[in-house]
């Protein structure tokens, strides 16, 4: 066996699942980015990072991981149309509920790449829309981040593992706690803040 024919086989090239391999795992990546990127604008706002990192590089490395969660996001819907076995049309990789397979989840999915496409162009015309409805838009990338899990829980084909089932678990958890924790701390510094004008 030649090394060619060694590569082939072992990565499959040659395969129909070559490309559903590279959709799958584009879609997980796309999925972490999405997490970290929320995550990480909820630990922002709360301070968290503050006594250790500066507050400008906190927002950049936001603004790049959101960029990063797109790339692959196009990368996991562009594969789709190349997919031998079940082609997508370019129709139904951008035009919700058009699939032919779980139209609903895969469609929840596409609502989600464009909220997270969304938010993440306010980060290019804050100055123009202004503060205040920049972040009433970066309120739409909790919706991005439920309906990606959804997308993913529900249309992947790889949710049945246990270790995706723990992906998902400990990626939602850790939104919730953070989205609470952000929520509790901004309400306590409002009640401070009225008592010492007080």
């Amino acid at each position: 066996m030649t090394l060619n024919e060694f590569m082939q086989w072992l990565f499959q090239i040659n395969t129909v699942q070559m490309w559903w391999y590279v959709t799958r795992s584009a879609g997980i990546i796309a999925y972490l980015l999405l997490w970290f990127s929320t995550v990480w604008g909820l630990a922002v706002p709360s301070k968290i990072f503050d006594k250790t990192l500066h507050g400008v590089y906190t927002f950049d490395f936001h603004q790049f991981i959101s960029l990063l969660a797109i790339g692959f996001t196009m990368l996991h819907m562009g594969v789709l149309m190349l997919d031998k076995y079940l082609p997508y049309s370019l129709v139904q990789v951008l035009v919700p509920f058009t699939s032919a397979y779980r139209p609903v989840w895969i469609g929840i999915g596409i609502i989600a790449f464009w909220l997270m496409l969304l938010v993440t162009v306010t980060f290019y015309v804050r100055r123009q829309i202004g503060t205040r409805a920049f972040r009433v838009i970066h309120w739409l990338s909790f919706l991005a981040f439920i309906g990606a899990a959804l997308h993913g829980i529900f249309s992947g084909t790889d949710t049945p593992l246990w270790s995706m089932k723990l992906v998902y678990e400990t990626t939602f958890i850790s939104v919730v706690f953070l989205t609470v924790y952000w929520l509790v701390r901004g309400a306590l510094g409002k009640i401070q803040a009225s008592r010492q004008t007080a």
